[in-house]
């Protein structure tokens, strides 16, 4: 059954995700060569300590870290250590969460480590994110979660590839539902399966995490032995993006933000809710 949540705790989601929107710009300026990716789940965990927020992946089904740090080839899933340092040309993708006050906030980014990045790795990180930002675009009284599905997959069949090709959008992990949980229903495809239906009509208070992952290559996956670390199955590079979104009765709020949307969502006409902590 989906969550839906009153103004009031869609405040309170909003403030998870202004903390987890620190993460994200703390752990960008820590993402140089030399780091580790324990270094940047060290500054993670300071940013939560300094907002009195508590981390959501600590402890989630045994998850043994405060963000997860998925570099290149890895999807998602990533588990910080000493080991793993970045270097230049690398790329990275953090996903972070937050609690406050028993309210969720995820959301994650991939950042390009130093430079001399080769043209297909800037293409594949901004083919998706701009497909997340139109599937938060989706996020329409109406609608339903199956549009968001569509636009997300759409934008990203519709982008050539550089060196030709196509996309690899991974098929064993999605978006979903946020609130007093992570992880909550419905499940969000980045894609269109026909036989699941449309899925649920989207009304305000329904709060989802959009994030699309894509790969230059395959759109398989397999687990690492340690059960948690996600690579593509062909060893193919990997983007992945996400934001928690909250439909309310003025528009989609981004939660997780600093803005709350308003930026990214004017380009497609549309005006993002008002920020309840403004």
């Amino acid at each position: 059954m989906v969550q839906i949540k009153t103004r009031e705790q869609i405040a309170k989601m909003r403030e998870a995700g202004l903390v987890v929107a620190a993460i994200h710009a703390a752990t960008r300026e820590a993402a140089v060569p030399g780091a580790s990716t324990k270094d940047l789940d060290e500054v993670a965990r300071k940013v939560l300590a300094e907002h009195g927020a508590k981390p959501n992946f600590l402890g989630y089904g045994g998850f043994p870290a405060t963000i997860c740090t998925s570099a290149n080839e890895v999807v998602v899933h990533g588990i910080p250590d000493e080991k793993t340092v970045l270097k230049d040309g690398d790329i990275i993708s953090i996903d972070a969460g937050a609690i406050v006050d028993g309210w969720h906030g995820d959301a994650a980014y991939t950042a390009f480590v130093g430079g001399g990045h080769a043209p297909e790795l800037v293409e594949l990180s901004r083919v998706t994110e701009e497909s997340m930002w139109a599937g938060i675009a989706a996020m329409k009284q109406g609608n339903r979660l199956v549009d968001v599905s569509r636009a997300i997959e759409t934008y990203i069949r519709r982008q050539p590839k550089v060196g030709g090709g196509r996309y690899g959008i991974i098929e064993d992990y999605g978006g979903h539902g946020i609130g007093t949980e992570m992880h909550m229903d419905p499940h969000l495809l980045n894609y269109v399966e026909r036989k699941r239906g449309k899925g649920p009509k989207l009304v305000p208070g329904f709060c989802l995490a959009i994030e699309p992952m894509v790969s230059l290559g395959t759109p398989k996956t397999e687990v690492l032995q340690d059960d948690w670390t996600v690579v593509t199955i062909d060893g193919t590079w990997s983007s992945h993006w996400e934001h928690s979104v909250a439909l309310t009765e003025d528009g989609p709020l981004v939660l997780t933000a600093p803005d709350g949307g308003k930026a990214k969502l004017a380009a497609y006409g549309i005006t993002a809710a008002p920020d309840p902590l403004a």
